[in-house]
């Protein structure tokens, strides 16, 4: 019987030891943490949006571009959903992001940790792995890995390095699978926070905190566009928040970590042109001459914003909207669809949801997850170069490739 040790206990450890046990192997889940499952508590703010019917090659990162969808159809929401459910978790949609119907994302980790125990499956918590030994084919083919830990060693015939990204260390998720990895000989891609808030240059931003409005945010390293998003824009003390933002931070990452000048643009009107922003404007203007520029906005924008528009549009503290110029309201018009910024770094993994980067999918075979490098390797979740959007997409990796990995593990061909 196949003896398969599992390397970190999140969503994607926990499915691919679900899947090897059903498939019949012993499975020893070996977690840094004092519980597993830590990381999925926090997710969809404590509700857990566990996956999206909505469902394209667009929503998954990599710089192997093809690869994760390739996964993901071998075991793709439809099947999610079944398996969820069959655990006794009904699902909720709400406009395509599912949700357990408990709205509480402990039902996830609870069923989960029932099948486990209903598997025999062995959970080692606090228990760090430090290295991992891959044996010659010719010692033992049943014996084909020494993993070990700060408590001992294992023996085992096929690992799973599902151990995360280093996004919320304090979930157990801090990197040291990358280390893993690179023992075994596997390239690493740089790794970088994503799904992050992001830090500006500008000092504005201390008088916009707390702002929340709708927009769109758009990226650009000179004059070539990385990434736009629209949503509900949230402005910090420090910079830009907000799903939108989350969305293209991948590309400011991987752009700043590539010592290039990143360049945002927020567009406060995002439903309207230029030239019907303009046109709602210049008729304000005139049905009410007689306010002030910063009466104009009422109505329009948070105080805060307004104050900071006719600021940074060099207006005059109580001009009268009557007597404005024509490049005066024309640079109140840019402003309001292009709002400039500079992006200089991102918020640190302690912030991020989730990392770009990871183990090259190069050396990954797409339909079993397994290494192509060493035999019997496998790897699932976080740990690998992919990342998805914001909406259930992240999870829906991790289940996919956690299954991929535990079924594959379980059936090898090489007895």
């Amino acid at each position: 019987m196949e003896q398969i040790m599992i390397i970190g206990g999140g969503a994607s450890g926990m499915m691919a030891a679900i899947t090897a046990a059903r498939n019949g192997a012993n499975v020893i889940i070996l977690e840094q943490k004092d519980q597993i499952g830590k990381k999925i508590l926090s997710t969809g703010n404590g509700r857990c949006n566990f996956t999206n019917t909505y469902q394209s090659p667009s929503c998954y990162r990599s710089q192997n571009a093809s690869f994760p969808w390739k996964v993901v159809r071998a075991f793709p929401f439809e099947k999610t959903v079944a398996f969820f459910d069959k655990l006794g978790v009904y699902a909720k949609d709400r406009n395509g992001y599912l949700y357990p119907n408990s709205d509480q994302a402990s039902s996830v980790l609870d069923v989960l940790r029932m099948e486990l125990a209903k598997l025999h499956v062995e959970i080692h918590t606090k228990e760090r792995v430090t290295a991992v030994r891959a044996l010659s084919e010719t010692y033992d083919k049943r014996r084909n890995f020494h993993v070990c830990t700060e408590k001992g060693t294992y023996d085992a015939t096929a690992v799973i390095l599902s151990a995360g990204s280093k996004a919320a260390p304090h979930t157990g998720s801090d990197g040291s699978g990358y280390e893993l990895a690179k023992q075994l000989g596997h390239r690493i891609i740089p790794v970088l926070p994503a799904l992050v808030q992001l830090r500006c240059k500008e000092k504005f931003y201390k008088i916009l905190s707390g702002v929340r409005i709708h927009g769109k945010v758009s990226l650009w390293a000179g004059n070539t566009m990385l990434s736009e998003d629209s949503g509900e824009l949230q402005l910090t003390d420090y910079g830009i928040s907000g799903i939108p933002v989350f969305q293209v931070s991948r590309y400011a990452a991987c752009a700043l970590h590539e010592k290039k000048t990143v360049a945002g643009a927020l567009d406060f009107m995002p439903e309207l042109t230029k030239r019907e922003t303009e046109h709602l404007l210049r008729n304000r203007i005139g049905c009410h001459p007689e306010r002030t520029v910063e009466e104009l906005f009422i109505g329009l924008f948070p105080k805060k914003l307004s104050y900071v528009l006719t600021r940074e549009a060099r207006l005059p503290h109580g001009s009268l909207c009557g007597a404005l110029k024509e490049k005066e309201i024309s640079r109140i018009v840019n402003l309001v669809k292009h709002f400039p910024t500079e992006v200089v770094r991102t918020n640190s993994f302690e912030q991020a949801q989730i990392c770009v980067g990871g183990i090259d999918t190069a050396e990954i075979c797409h339909n079993t997850m397994e290494s192509r490098l060493v035999r019997n390797l496998y790897f699932a979740g976080e740990i690998v170069d992919v990342d998805g959007i914001c909406g259930g997409y992240n999870l829906q990796w991790a289940w996919s490739s956690g299954y991929l990995a535990g079924q594959c593990a379980a059936k090898r061909r090489d007895l």
